[in-house]
């Protein structure tokens, strides 16, 4: 299967984290899963008059086009036009050409948060009106209608992330390539269920800080980040801690917390990332499927429980009273 990859506006933070992926590499990937690049902006040696017959044999239908991936949110300014963001060389927008490439692609792929939702670009005044692929943050029809459907009969596939796992996109690739990626493995927001039906909180190394609502105070301590540093890994999809970073991390490991970057609108969360909101003390945000009531009983039974140990690391910078065992004589 080909590749077309289109960089519209972002940083190319997906593309530097998709040459991370390991094990194998990305190009021993590609080539033992029969997948190549027609085009990549930073990873192909094609330039100029080359790319521009490459698009238009696409655009006609003379070169068939298996996968379009689009990286970065796409810009409408000024007016609808697009023009704020030509595709240099050819006169005509990035807008332009999307719209009109990808009904001609068997599957349509954004690649991280700004190509899904707008992200970072769409965010505060959003001068230059940038929007996601398929969504204007929550909410479909952007770029593309909500009823655009690819030649596979999907909607646009959203790899959600910023920037997003090398293995979110290599596994997104290799499942299109086997024909083992339906409408039902996307979930409500078109992102591929293989990384969203977990939580980050799931495997966090902080969990037995969070069990006992054993916080810490400011970022260099290794308590739960959840009641004072902003931290909402229990609300966000992502397997992070489960499938690490580069073999080996993940935000909350590095002690930061999670910021929910795989939704919609993140970017923008009404206060400091490494702020909590708080009702009457009580965090705003809870912990996915947890009432309030259920939450505020297990808290409070929780730090009447919480051993000195764990109380006293939580505010530390490492662990200064390590687990003891005690002989019990009738073990």
């Amino acid at each position: 299967m080909n590749i077309l990859w289109l960089q519209s506006a972002g940083c190319g933070g997906c593309t530097m984290s998709l040459l991370c992926a390991e094990s194998p590499n990305l190009f021993d990937l590609f080539a033992s899963a029969g997948l190549e690049f027609l085009w990549h902006p930073s990873l192909s040696e094609a330039s100029g008059a080359e790319v521009r017959r490459l698009l238009e044999a696409v655009e006609s239908g003379a070169q068939k086009l298996d996968i379009l991936c689009i990286e970065g949110s796409i810009v409408h300014g000024p007016k609808g036009t697009g023009r704020y963001h030509m595709l240099a060389g050819t006169g005509r927008s990035m807008l332009d050409w999307v719209q009109s490439l990808a009904p001609k692609a068997e599957h349509v792929i954004a690649v991280g948060t700004c190509a899904t939702y707008g992200g970072v670009t769409s965010a505060g005044d959003n001068p230059a009106d940038a929007t996601g692929l398929q969504y204007d943050g929550r909410h479909p029809g952007a770029a593309l209608p909500a009823s655009f459907r690819s030649q596979s009969g999907l909607p646009v596939i959203n790899i959600s992330g910023c920037p997003v796992h090398p293995d979110w996109v290599a596994e997104t690739l290799l499942l299109l390539s086997q024909g083992e990626l339906g409408a039902d493995d996307l979930d409500i927001y078109a992102r591929p269920r293989f990384y969203t039906d977990t939580l980050v909180h799931h495997a966090c190394p902080k969990n037995e800080f969070y069990e006992y609502k054993a916080s810490a105070e400011e970022l260099s301590q290794i308590g739960c980040m959840m009641e004072h540093l902003g931290c909402i890994g229990t609300q966000a999809v992502g397997d992070c801690n489960i499938r690490l970073w580069n073999g080996e991390g993940s935000c909350t490991r590095a002690g930061y917390p999670c910021i929910n970057c795989t939704a919609p609108e993140f970017e923008e969360p009404g206060h400091g990332f490494t702020q909590t909101p708080k009702f009457a003390g009580i965090p705003v945000g809870l912990p996915t499927d947890m009432p309030k009531a259920w939450f505020m009983a297990l808290a409070s039974l929780s730090k009447r429980a919480t051993p000195k140990r764990v109380a006293k690391n939580a505010t530390s910078d490492r662990i200064i009273v390590p687990p003891s065992v005690k002989s019990r004589k009738h073990d």
